[in-house]
């Protein structure tokens, strides 16, 4: 009988891995952003700015104050939505996470006891099957899971269009493939991926759900721009980095200074309440589990990790070898990003190409290398005897197996533990709260944090890349905890004083190697305290932090901009290139063709244009009686495919018809939306008979009359600073203009509510005494005038025409 379902087990694994495209036929379309030659065509860009058509602002006109009340009620309810759903994903993780960890280390330790070889398979076969699951569902069911998904993400706050980075396939690959990759025991974290999480997350609510999967409601349909979607979007990445170290103010720091590149107070508001709301239901849930309801869930599922009983104070030579840390961290955070670069460049160029069958064979030798270091290498050590027994330390040795704890027995005799199993054979959260802990002077060798730094650091590059959910967090702070807790034994063994811990130093570590890697500063600090719950160490942390990012900007820069540049991400960095000084936006331009638009246009010319280049976006002319040539506007690709599509405006005449008209009562300004789930409409999905090619459409009902314009002779600089503050996706670059009708200065913007646009008064009271002082200068002499405006400090405003 064994026979037969071992039989049957061999026949349904060669079932499933025949499935398994060979090729990249099944490879996802978008995965690639850029092709290597470095050219952009594949990339379209968000439409951030607001299409001030006639079709907005008719319905911007229908809209009171009631609507308007709604949509902000909306807006929040939303966000309440986004936390909850964000913080039960990453309930869901962790307690999976940890079971999976827990039943596979009590099933190893308890056949240990019998057989080393046995309990050895049985751990390798666990990790084996879990992450073959994990990139069995990345390779065949969400390619755009892989990866820790920041980049992607960071790309699509920034204005990039990613296909596929916020499906609901991808969701869902996103959430089982971490449990699978971490649950196996490989050098990555879950971090990262729950970044993707909570934008997924935000990005569904935003569209109603999954028409794909029937999961869909037209009650959530109310969000149609992609100005919305983004704030969304920046509410679920806070939310993720909340749920995953429990960090509430880190998640909204996190979210203002790495991955957004627009924000307002508005949306300060609306991300720190989702915040909250991740870290009342986490902490909730944590507490439901506590009672045992949860399985192997305990105090070690989610990161937190307490060390507020660890060293009281610091003296002033402590802060030397602090810095050292931040230096070493510096060094090797840029090491770091230098060689996964290196590591997923030659995947993507060689080894990738090759299918997903190498993918899966990839992840499974890196799990199977990965089980063999944590099981073997403990082996190698000899057993140190455990301490005295410190009652109010509540520490025991050795632990029991499959329990947290420190000291774990491994191959030993009854009051005797492994050092480097206490860090290898375990979970990473358990691993790190070994690092951090507190009153445990002399726990680890000098040899065995070693060996674990160099084995780790090796096994963190190896990995970052595979086709599996990745995350940077955790395997940095297991690496920057190890080096730290290196220099703290040093510094324990130098000054001879009994208030120093070596836990200390490990959490300086961990902050200087993240600080080193991924260059953040501000969030980071915030995130290592929260998770640590000591504030007496925030001075520490924010030296060691701004040492390791000196140190590393002088190499490269962080690991989320190379792995998007190395993707093909064209990213808007905060500041423009310093020879974007020298340059002008006519230059920028260079030699192309503007391909633009009549305002009254025939059909087929239309058709003839979008199917002959790709660019989304023409400018739209007409013509004076003088001759002269008129840009009245910006009309989008997108724009004229619904055009085309619905064919209602198509007439007869060439001559043009009244805007408002042609535009009232025919289309909704949500009709123009790009579903965010899929491309949209393409000219290929478009019939036109050969008598709908002969008729002509009238251009202004659909164009943006305001677009954003500059000179021809503006520095690039600031066309830059312009076109990403502003989230922009088109630029009109003009001659110099001949003439000025108005300059408007702060005080015309300062409009107060409810009065009359004919009759604008300005805000300050000083300002309008003024004017009403300047208003009784008329009638005075020419000798009395000039003595009055100076008096008053007249302020000009020009109005020419």
């Amino acid at each position: 009988m064994l026979s037969n379902h071992l039989q049957n087990g061999l026949e349904t694994a060669k079932l499933v891995w025949s499935r398994i495209p060979d090729g990249e036929d099944a490879e996802f379309e978008g995965s690639r952003i850029l092709s290597s030659s470095g050219g952009g065509s594949g990339v379209d860009s968000l439409d951030y700015e607001v299409i001030e058509n006639y079709a907005y602002r008719e319905e911007q006109a229908l809209r009171g104050k009631l609507y308007v009340g709604y949509y902000v009620v909306v807006k929040w309810f939303f966000a309440l939505l986004i936390g909850i759903g964000t913080a039960f994903a990453a309930v869901f993780i962790n307690i999976s996470v940890e079971n999976f960890a827990g039943w596979k280390f009590a099933l190893t330790f308890n056949i240990i006891q019998k057989s080393y070889f046995a309990g050895f398979l049985v751990y390798i076969l666990i990790n084996l099957v879990l992450v073959f699951s994990s990139v069995y569902i990345v390779t065949h069911f969400s390619p755009a899971a892989a990866g820790s998904g920041i980049p992607e993400i960071k790309g699509y706050l920034n204005g990039v269009d990613i296909p596929g980075i916020l499906l609901f396939r991808t969701l869902i690959g996103k959430i089982f493939g971490s449990i699978g990759s971490v649950g196996g025991g490989l050098a990555l974290g879950k971090e990262g991926p729950l970044v993707h999480t909570g934008a997924c997350i935000a990005s569904l609510l935003g569209q109603g759900g999954s028409t794909k999967y029937h999961l869909s409601s037209r009650w959530l349909q109310v969000f149609k721009s992609d100005r919305d979607r983004r704030d969304l979007v920046t509410c679920g990445c806070a939310a993720g980095v909340a749920a995953a170290f429990r960090a509430p103010v880190g998640g909204v720091l996190f979210a203002l200074e790495e991955v957004t590149s627009w924000w307002r107070s508005q949306l300060m508001w609306r991300v720190f309440f989702t915040s909250a709301i991740v870290a009342v239901v986490v902490r909730t849930a944590m507490g439901w589990c506590k009672s045992g309801k949860c399985g192997h869930f305990g105090s070690g599922g989610f990161i937190i990790w307490d060390i507020s009983d660890g060293q009281e104070d610091y003296s002033f030579a402590e802060l030397l070898p602090m810095a050292v840390i931040g230096v070493i961290g510096g060094l090797l955070g840029a090491l770091f990003n230098q060689l996964t670069l290196y590591m997923t460049s030659w995947r993507r160029n060689y080894l990738h190409k090759k299918g997903n069958r190498v993918k899966i064979i990839e992840a499974c030798l890196i799990s199977l290398i990965t089980s063999a270091v944590s099981f073997c290498l403990p082996l190698l050590r000899k057993c140190s005897p455990c301490p005295e027994a410190d009652p109010d330390s509540g520490i025991e040795c050795p632990r029991p197996p499959g329990m947290y704890g420190n000291y774990v027995n491994f191959y030993c005799k009854d009051n005797e533990y492994n050092d480097l199993a206490t860090i290898f054979f375990n979970t990473q959260d358990d691993a790190i709260r070994n690092l951090f802990s507190a009153k445990t002077i002399h726990e680890y060798s000098a040899q065995s944090l070693l060996t674990f730094l160099v084995m780790f650091y090796t096994l963190a590059v190896v990995t970052f890349g595979t086709a599996v959910p990745a995350g940077q967090f955790v395997p940095g702070i297991m690496i920057g905890s190890t080096y730290g807790r290196l220099v703290g034994m040093f510094v324990v063994n130098f000054y001879k004083k009994l208030n120093i811990e070596e836990g200390t130093y490990a959490l300086l570590g961990a902050a200087s190697f993240l600080g080193g890697s991924m260059r953040m500063t501000v969030s980071l600090c915030v995130i290592m305290v929260e998770i640590s719950n000591n504030l007496k160490f925030l001075p520490l942390i924010m030296l060691v932090l701004l040492i390791s990012k000196a140190v590393g900007d002088a190499f490269n820069e962080g690991i989320y901009e190379e792995q998007a540049r190395l993707k093909g991400i064209p990213l808007l960095e905060s500041r423009p290139k310093y020879q974007m000084r020298t340059m002008t936006a006519k230059e920028a331009c260079g030699t192309q063709k503007v391909v633009s638009l009549p305002r009254v246009v025939k059909v087929a010319d239309v058709v003839s244009i979008l199917r002959s280049n790709n660019h989304n976006g023409f400018p739209v002319i007409d013509h004076k009686r003088s001759g002269e040539t008129l840009v009245i506007g910006l009309v989008l690709r997108s724009h004229l495919l619904v055009v085309l599509q619905t064919k209602v405006d198509f007439q007869h005449s060439p001559l043009p018809c009244d805007p408002i008209v042609g535009a009232k009562h025919r289309y909704n300004f949500s009709e123009f939306a790009k579903p965010v789930s899929s491309k949209g409409l393409s000219i290929n999905d478009i019939r036109l008979s050969s008598d709908d090619m002969e008729m002509y459409i009238d251009l202004a009902p659909f164009l943006n009359p305001s677009p954003y314009v500059v000179p021809e002779d503006m520095s690039l600089s600031k066309v830059y600073n312009l076109f990403r503050q502003l989230g922009l996706r088109h630029i009109f670059v003009v001659p110099r203009a001949s003439r000025v009708i108005g300059v408007i200065t702060r005080k015309d913007l300062l409009i107060e509510d409810g009065e009359d646009s004919n009759t604008v008064e300005l805000q300050s009271t000083s300002v309008r005494v003024r004017q009403r002082e300047k208003r009784g200068l008329t009638g005075k002499t020419d000798a009395e005038r000039p003595l009055l405006n100076g008096l008053l400090g007249q302020d000009h405003t020009i109005r020419l025409s």
